[in-house]
C-alpha cells in the first residue's frame, strides 16, 4: 500500500514520472487499461522471465505485483491526491514519493518474503550478462523508460530526479534502521508454503 501511495505521488506531481512509472502509464495510455492492471500485467510477464532463467521467486513477489497495481487503482479510484499545480508543489510531491517508496522498500525486503519482479529482473540481468548491477539497473530503467516515452508517458526533470535520489533516500532509509540488505535471506514460494503446512499441521 505505501508503495502504491508513492508511485501515485509520483505520478500525480506531473512533473515527470519515475522510469517505471513512464512504461505503465505508457501503457495505459495506449491500451486504455489502467496503470495498476498495466502494473500487474508487466510484473506477471518479468514473473515469467525470470523464472524461466531459474531465478527463485518468493511469495513476497507474488503479493507485491499484484496489490501494489490494485492498491495503485484505489488510489486513483479515491482521487485523495491532488494534481500539482505547479513545479514547486509538483517537486514536493515528487520528494514525498520517494521517502514513501523508501520506507515501502524497507519493509517489504525486511519481512524476507522475496524481492519484487522488477528488482528480480535486474538480478537476473546481472547473472547472465555478468555485468555490475548498477548498470544493469541503469540499462533497465533506460529502456523503460524511452519505451515508455513513445507509448505516451511522461518523461520530465522529475524522471531524472527519480532515477538520480531514490538510492539516496533508501539509503537514508535503511541507515535511519539500520538496516543491512545483505543480511536478509529471502524465503522462497516453496519455503513459505512448507512453512505455513507446518503450522497448521495438528499436533500429535
Amino acid at each position: 500500500m505505501l508503495y502504491s501511495l508513492g508511485i501515485v505521488l509520483l505520478i500525480r506531481a506531473n512533473v515527470g514520472y519515475a522510469p517505471w512509472e513512464v512504461f505503465h502509464v505508457g501503457i495505459s495510455v495506449s491500451t486504455g487499461i489502467s496503470v495498476g492492471v498495466a502494473s500487474i500485467i508487466v510484473g506477471l510477464i518479468i514473473v515469467i522471465i525470470v523464472t524461466a532463467c531459474g531465478e527463485k521467486i518468493g511469495f513476497g513477489t507474488i503479493v507485491s505485483m499484484i496489490f501494489t497495481g490494485l492498491f495503485i487503482d484505489i488510489i486513483f479510484l479515491l482521487d485523495i491526491i491532488p494534481l500539482a499545480g505547479s513545479m514547486v508543489s509538483g517537486l514536493i510531491m515528487l520528494t514525498g514519493g520517494l521517502m514513501i517508496i523508501s520506507l515501502a522498500t524497507y519493509f517489504y525486503i525486511s519481512s524476507a518474503f522475496g524481492a519484487g519482479p522488477r528488482d528480480n529482473l535486474m538480478v537476473v540481468l546481472k547473472k547472465k550478462t555478468k555485468m555490475p548491477v548498477g548498470l544493469c539497473r541503469s540499462i533497465v530503467e533506460l529502456s523503460v523508460t524511452v519505451a515508455g516515452y513513445f507509448l505516451g508517458g511522461m518523461v520530465g526533470i522529475g524522471t531524472v530526479i527519480s532515477v538520480v535520489a531514490v538510492g539516496f533516500f533508501i539509503q537514508l532509509v535503511f541507515f535511519v534502521f539500520k538496516f543491512d540488505p545483505a543480511a536478509i535471506k529471502h524465503e522462497t514460494v516453496n519455503e513459505t508454503s512448507m512453512a505455513i503446512k507446518s503450522a497448521v499441521r495438528p499436533k500429535r
